[in-house]
């Protein structure tokens, strides 16, 4: 591994992993996945994997300077806002290239009833006015916006247990993705869904709630997701992660042509 270009990837995706795996399998690269630690049991990628935070943007750059650092790529969820701010200015920093892999995000079609909303706490002011019975896809934290709905019941579901405060008429549903259209509108229906809310995360994992939504017409506010940092260049899938990752350090990437690799003062 000695001489091997060193690639930190901010994961915790399914894009994260996939760009991991095809990565780690080239001798000539070393890949680091740093995962955020919160969920209990994630799926681990290839490579060397690292656990927890880098102490804001300082840490960061602290680390990318003390690993050798030779590239980042930010293949975060779309609202991991913070990390994302962090990497940006860790990166210019140090002088060390930043992607941003992200997946494209849903776009509403024939049939769909949106609503979309900047924030969390817009989308439960829109709430009491769309239905009684809620279903939150919007992730274990930020629960508190929707917590003085007590009017409402809500069906939260969450890879972890949901951190309080709840709102108090809320069953918890414990379960990952993957789902299937299937599996979503029987859901839907036997819970009596007047109103779905989740982030517009994109991708197709989580997705068939959507249609589910679009076929039992029930209405679906959704939350736009945070830009990317100024100046930080974007791809929509790993293909283009690979590309961008070839310009800079071919031939190390498989696939990359004869260009040398390319040097950089740091």
């Amino acid at each position: 591994m000695s001489g091997a270009h060193h690639i930190l990837i901010l994961g915790g995706t399914a894009e994260a992993r996939a760009l991991a795996a095809q990565l780690a399998a080239d001798p000539a690269l070393r890949v680091t996945s740093s995962l955020a630690g919160r969920v209990a049991q994630p799926r681990l990628p290839a490579g060397e994997v690292r656990v927890g935070g880098f102490g804001g943007p300082e840490g960061l750059a602290h680390w990318l300077r003390e690993h050798k650092a030779d590239a980042v790529i930010d293949a975060t969820h779309p609202f991991a806002g913070t990390i994302s701010f962090n990497a940006a200015v860790a990166a210019a920093g140090v002088h060390v290239p930043l992607l941003a892999l992200r997946r494209p995000r849903w776009v509403a079609g024939p049939g769909d009833t949106w609503h979309c909303v900047g924030s969390l706490p817009e989308a439960a002011a829109l709430l009491p006015g769309l239905g009684e019975r809620v279903f939150l896809t919007t992730g274990r934290t930020g629960l508190a916006a929707f917590a003085g709905l007590d009017g409402l019941w809500f069906l939260a579901r969450s890879v972890d247990p949901p951190e309080p405060p709840l709102p108090p008429r809320t069953q918890v549903l414990l379960d990952r993705g993957p789902f299937t259209v299937e599996a979503e509108t029987e859901l839907l229906r036997r819970h009596r869904i007047d109103v779905l809310v989740t982030k517009d995360s994109g991708g197709p994992a989580t997705a068939a709630k959507l249609t589910a939504a679009r076929e039992l017409r029930v209405p679906v506010v959704v939350v736009r997701r945070p830009p990317v940092p100024g100046g930080v260049a974007v791809v929509p899938d790993v293909k283009g992660a690979i590309a961008w990752l070839t310009a800079l350090v071919a031939p190390a990437v498989p696939g990359a042509g004869p260009t040398p690799p390319r040097s950089r003062s740091r």
